[in-house]
């Protein structure tokens, strides 16, 4: 079963961004998912809402 959190090195590789502005993307996102109400982790984000956020859908096109 796939990890339900995406991490920093992977946004980065998925974004082709640095690391550093990887962790900005996260922030950014898990910013969003507080306002929300949600709970969130440092340094991770939702998988899910990662994709639906940069691609318009839930999982990434292999």
């Amino acid at each position: 079963m796939k990890n339900k959190f995406i991490r920093v090195k992977e946004v980065a590789e998925e974004l082709q961004v640095s690391v550093p502005y990887a962790y900005k993307i996260i922030k950014m996102l898990n910013d969003e998912l507080k306002a929300q109400g949600f709970m969130t982790i440092s340094g991770r984000v939702s998988r899910e809402y990662f994709y639906q956020r940069f691609f318009g859908r839930n999982e990434k096109e292999e």
